[in-house]
Order: structure tokens, then C-alpha cells, then sequence
């Protein structure tokens, strides 16, 4: 690699990190060239260099958002990890359910949430188990730094690679229409989620409101200053007694005094005792699903 590319890649680096507080660790910087070839393709640039030759100009900052788009890992489907959706089904959504069941209300948060798959999910975890959440309002919002994956995920077509992640052949036929491009989410799915753009970094959408966030595989590109930050922001988006769901390998240990893994539930976390009127949080007993 040229003197001249590794100032390139540079200035990427720092741009990405500017607009999403994502680093580019050494094992990422590989794929930043592919990353950003239909970028480079659309402005008809020859190279990373001529990349931020471009970038330095004034007034370049769709180019910019562009670049940082395209950098983002936007891996995603329905369904991931099927055994964290069999806990959520199982246990956690049912213990929330618990102690909801004065106010019937309930508040989700899934946050980078790409092209909307996990949202979706969720939505469809609701709709398998009507006895249950019959008279319940239930807000599921999905959030993304990215506005081209907003858009998708409001779009909610999906193709047929994408459809077949993670979706038994039931699910698909009950709650997707075939279109000629793939499929789309049907209207009693999509009235179950809501997008919006926003970065984990800003003020909480609703704070001290949500009962269950899910922040998975997120964490993992920032540094540690700014996972704290991230971390922090969470902690003020929960309710007092709310429980945040991180990814594999991530954790709240060491990394922030505001928010402690939970007992019951691993890969859960909720407020720290004493922080921001923490209550008492808990995955709970498991609950048979009402059908």
C-alpha cells in the first residue's frame, strides 16, 4: 500500500468515525476498498485517493454520507441466532408481559437496525402469541445511522436470499406477500414497526421509556471512550426495571458503571443498582407462550 492510499484511507477512517463514532480497526480495513467500490463507480473516481482528493472539496457532503454508508456492516436476517428469539419468546417478552399487565403497554427498541429484519421479527414474535398481547399497545421502533437502510426497512421488500434467512416457510406465507422483485412485509406486519433515523450516540429517542432494547453487534466498532458514551445513552433509554439485550461477545463488564449483565438471562443487561432509579429488572421464571 502507497504512502498516498494509507492517507487515504486515513481520511476515510476519520470521516466514518465522525458521522458514526465506528472506528476502523486494522481487521476491517481490508474490505474498505470493496466497501467502497459503488461509490467510487458512481462518481466516476479511479481510487481511494482520488476518493479523498474529492472529499477535501467544499460542499461534498452527500459524498460523505455516501462513504460512510457504504462502510457500515449492515449484516442482518430474520431471526438471528434463532435461540436468542426462542428466549425472547420464551421468557423475556412473557416476564415483561407480567409486569406490564396494569398498563398494557409496551415499548422495543432495535437499534442499528439495518434493513429491518430483527424489528420485523419481533413484530412477528407479537402476532405468533395473540392471546397474550390481544389489547396491548405495542411500540416497536427500529432505529439506523444509515438513511438508505431506514428507507429499506420502511420499504419492507425483501428479496428471495433475504426471505429465506432465518424464516420457516409458514412464517413467510403468513406474514409476507409475493411481489415480482421478492417479497414484501404484509400491511398487518408493517403497522407493527416503525423506523427512524438516529444514531445510538444521540440523545434516546423516548428516554427512561423503553422495556426492552436490543443493541446487538453495534458495540463491537467503537472504541472504548465512545462505547461508554454509547452505553450511557442506553442506560437513559431504558425504564427503570427495562432490560438491554447486547450481542455475542459484547458485555457491559468494565465497560460502564451504569448498566450490569442480568442474572437470569445471559447476553441481558439492565441499570446498575442505584443508577438513574434503577428497579428491579429481571428476565424472570420461564412462561409457557399463550397462543
Amino acid at each position: 500500500m502507497t504512502g498516498s492510499s494509507r492517507n487515504a484511507l486515513g481520511i476515510v477512517a476519520g470521516l466514518l468515525e465522525a458521522r458514526t463514532g465506528q472506528t476502523l480497526t486494522a481487521d476491517r480495513l481490508w474490505r474498505v476498498e470493496t466497501a467502497l467500490s459503488g461509490v467510487l463507480r458512481r462518481h466516476g473516481l479511479p481510487s481511494l485517493d482520488a476518493l479523498a482528493a474529492r472529499l477535501a472539496l467544499p460542499d461534498q457532503q452527500l459524498l460523505g454520507q455516501q462513504v460512510a454508508e457504504a462502510l457500515l456492516n449492515n449484516e442482518t436476517s430474520f431471526f438471528r441466532d434463532r435461540a436468542v428469539f426462542e428466549q425472547l419468546g420464551n421468557i423475556v417478552l412473557p416476564a415483561l408481559a407480567a409486569r406490564r399487565a396494569q398498563s398494557r403497554r409496551l415499548a422495543i427498541w432495535s437499534v442499528g437496525c439495518s434493513t429491518g429484519q430483527e424489528a420485523y421479527s419481533l413484530a412477528m414474535l407479537l402476532l405468533e402469541q395473540p392471546a397474550r398481547w390481544r389489547g396491548w399497545a405495542v411500540d416497536i421502533l427500529g432505529t439506523d445511522v444509515a438513511r438508505p437502510m431506514v428507507e429499506a426497512a420502511r420499504e419492507a421488500s425483501f428479496s428471495q436470499f433475504q426471505i429465506q434467512r432465518g424464516l420457516a416457510v409458514a412464517q413467510m406465507v403468513r406474514f409476507f406477500e409475493e411481489t415480482r422483485t421478492g417479497w414484501r412485509a404484509g400491511q398487518a406486519l408493517r403497522s407493527k414497526v416503525r423506523f427512524e433515523l438516529h444514531s445510538v450516540l444521540d440523545t434516546a429517542p423516548q428516554p427512561g421509556r423503553f422495556d426492552l432494547i436490543l443493541c446487538r453487534n453495534v458495540m463491537l466498532y467503537f472504541d472504548r471512550a465512545t462505547r461508554e458514551r454509547a452505553f450511557a445513552r442506553l442506560a437513559a433509554a431504558l425504564a427503570p426495571d427495562g432490560l438491554l439485550m447486547l450481542g455475542t461477545g459484547e458485555t457491559t463488564v468494565g465497560q460502564t458503571p451504569l448498566l450490569v449483565p442480568d442474572g437470569a438471562c445471559p447476553g441481558f443487561h439492565r441499570r446498575a443498582p442505584g443508577a438513574m432509579g434503577a428497579g428491579a429488572a429481571t428476565c424472570g421464571p420461564a412462561v409457557p407462550a399463550t397462543r
